[in-house]
């Protein structure tokens, strides 16, 4: 088949919207500019106002229309791109700089998508060399796709100051529910008292001597997390297979003693009653977000 005619994936409005942004906030730039280039904007005068306000974040200096019309002034570019009366309709675009990350990873996206088109077509002309080695063609296509995801990497600095205003909220939504958790509760009160819940930031290593109970505590975990906060679990298990670990969650749920459930040792009279306990636990279980992996 062969490829659509049609213009590249872009937004203008959305690089618009952008560049409208970044005059209306000055700390706009620092949530994009560590993974936005100017050759992220499909329109050329787009790339130019935001080589402009680059610039300008490099040198320390504010971004606003007058100091951006100055320095496309400087380059040159100030007429070539529209004159003032373009830069203030981007300006008008908007009406808050709120969404600017949005925006960023919408220019970014077509950017990405635009690449890919250019790498397909390099990538069919590699596979017209009949006379080149094929792995090394290969080698040269698997570049291509590799160098189109590297420009697409963050860098992940971001100044300090653009967080503070939500580790105020955070903080202060912690003070109005006091014994609250910033994180994902355990359900085990101790542990969730030192770790203030699972952060999702967070690797945490159960270690101990063989059969003092890590894979039990971490069925617990996973179990009182799918069950009790409704939040997705996904188990991937090395060791034990699917039916083990299912084994484990329904012996932690239904309180009874593992070893009794894998022998059939269990009881099924009175108060004690052990089927009813499974029952009532697989009854949970089949309601639970727990997805389990033993490849």
């Amino acid at each position: 088949n062969e490829l659509p005619e049609k213009l590249p994936p872009q937004s203008i409005e959305a690089e618009q919207s952008l560049l409208g942004c970044l005059m209306l906030d000055k700390n706009a730039i620092v949530k994009v500019v560590d993974f936005l280039g100017p050759r992220d904007f499909y329109r050329g005068s787009h790339q130019e106002i935001y080589q402009a306000a680059s610039d300008l974040f490099e040198k320390g200096e504010p971004i606003d229309f007058l100091s951006l019309s100055n320095r496309l002034r400087e380059r040159g570019k100030l007429e070539e791109i529209g004159g003032n009366g373009y830069l203030t309709e981007l300006v008008n675009s908007v009406p808050t700089a709120s969404h600017v990350l949005n925006y960023a990873k919408i220019v970014q996206r077509k950017r990405i998508l635009r690449d890919l088109i250019n790498a397909s077509h390099e990538i069919g002309i590699l596979g017209y060399n009949e006379t080149e080695d094929t792995d090394l063609l290969l080698d040269q296509a698997e570049k291509k796709i590799f160098s189109i995801a590297q420009k697409s990497l963050s860098q992940n600095f971001i100044l300090v100051k653009a967080t503070l205003e939500d580790a105020f909220e955070r903080i202060d939504k912690l003070s109005k529910h006091q014994g609250g958790l910033r994180g994902l509760p355990t359900g085990f009160t101790a542990l969730d008292n030192i770790l203030a819940g699972l952060q999702k930031s967070d690797l945490i290593i159960l270690a101990s001597r063989p059969g003092l109970g890590k894979s039990a505590l971490a069925a617990n975990i996973a179990a009182n997390v799918a069950t009790s906060q409704k939040v997705p679990v996904g188990i991937f298990s090395l060791e034990m297979s699917k039916d083990q670990v299912v084994d484990r969650l329904i012996a932690s749920l239904a309180n009874v003693d593992l070893w009794r459930l894998r022998t059939g040792r269990l009881s099924s009279e009175g108060d004690d009653n052990d089927f009813v306990k499974i029952q009532q636990a697989m009854g949970i279980l089949s309601e639970a977000p727990i997805y389990i992996d033993d490849a």
